[in-house]
């Protein structure tokens, strides 16, 4: 947890200073299966400026893939799977999170939608016969009333869609902060 820490405030320092770039985070291959979340507080909401600059990174990381085909299993620009955009998208801040979007759906803290914010995971259930978690969208706005959302969808492949729409308000399961 101390590295974490120590990791966060030096990637604070620097992404304050504009010539200097972000390193990425080397993890231990034991470390790279454990999650971060944040602990429940009663207290009034702070904004942790070094999560804030991983949250926008890891958002436009995942809107880098916008208009990549859908492809089960995919990670890649070639193609990708809901879970893929957003294992890709994390990975790419060397946070490791699960690959499948039911693994995922067991990771961090269970939230309601009034506390969603950016960087925050929707989960689906989408199979009429099978009452299981098997989608998930990174949340990229998060305003009253609105809550969009980017995945991969088998039709349109990655896309941003709004929580509004009849068919993912319908299909939405839960909404989980893995940071």
């Amino acid at each position: 947890m101390q590295k974490i820490a120590f990791i966060l405030l030096i990637s604070f320092c620097l992404s304050s200073c504009k010539s200097a770039k972000r390193p990425k985070v080397i993890t231990k291959k034991s470390e790279q299966t454990q999650t971060v979340s944040k602990p429940a507080s009663k207290a009034p909401k702070t904004v942790d400026i070094a999560s804030y600059d991983v949250v926008s990174t890891i958002i436009n990381n995942a809107k880098e893939y916008n208009g990549v085909r859908y492809k089960y299993g995919g990670t890649t620009a070639k193609g990708m799977d809901c879970s893929g955009l957003i294992y890709v998208a994390f990975k790419e801040e060397a946070i490791a999170i699960p690959r499948t979007s039911l693994a995922m759906s067991k990771k961090g803290t269970r939230i309601s939608l009034d506390d969603v914010q950016k960087g925050d995971l929707l989960f689906f259930q989408t199979n009429k016969n099978k009452k299981v978690v098997n989608h998930v969208g990174l949340v990229v706005e998060s305003l009253p009333g609105l809550i969009e959302f980017i995945h991969s969808t088998s039709s349109k492949g990655v896309i941003i869609s709004d929580l509004n729409q009849s068919y993912w308000r319908l299909a939405f399961y839960e909404a989980r902060r893995v940071l």
